[in-house]
């Protein structure tokens, strides 16, 4: 099972990272694009629980299904954050979310970002516009990753391993938030 290497890192100034990214080598793979993504979950939040996710994303106006979850008999995170990642594009992810519902699981959260999609010939670069700020993900081998966040000047003292779900309740706590969902709506962010 292919095993997803990631960091995450605050971006405080959009325009100076794609300066960065251009000059370490990386390449615009996606423009800036609108991502929807829901994860379900049963009504006790057993996938939760055991630290696996079941997502229906719509990116760009593509669906697609991921399972992810801790790698066997590893740690789920050192610096950077691994996890085994199931993937498959989908049709119609509104048709799936209806075989979900009818299965009795629910829709847990709903976390929704614009995204801009980067690469250079090892890995990749996401940046992603939040309800909450600005956030960048290196995705790839983690001696790359290491590499890449030097070139983009990105101290390792600033990884962060945190999914966006665990993001959004530090956040909701440092505000004494009641949103429920890390939405543009929920949240009072602009779009």
């Amino acid at each position: 099972m292919p095993v997803e290497t990631e960091i995450k890192f605050r971006v405080d100034d959009l325009a100076a990272l794609e300066e960065k990214l251009g000059a370490a080598g990386f390449k615009l793979v996606t423009p800036r694009s609108f991502e929807s993504n829901v994860l379900y979950d049963t009504p006790d939040r057993r996938l939760r629980a055991r630290t696996e996710i079941l997502r229906i994303r719509n990116y760009a106006g593509r669906w697609t299904l991921t399972h992810k979850r801790l790698p066997d008999g590893a740690p789920g995170e050192d610096r950077h954050k691994h996890r085994v990642e199931t993937e498959t594009e989908i049709a119609d992810g509104d048709a799936l979310a209806e075989v979900f519902r009818s299965l009795g699981l629910v829709a847990a959260f709903r976390y929704e970002k614009w995204r801009t999609e980067w690469a250079d010939c090892e890995g990749h670069c996401v940046v992603d516009e939040t309800p909450i700020g600005n956030f960048a993900e290196l995705e790839g081998d983690g001696e790359w990753i290491d590499r890449a966040s030097a070139r983009l000047g990105v101290d390792r003292s600033s990884y962060l391993t945190l999914s966006y779900g665990r993001l959004f309740e530090q956040w909701c706590a440092d505000r004494r938030s009641s949103a429920r969902d890390l939405t543009f709506e929920a949240c009072g962010a602009q779009k």
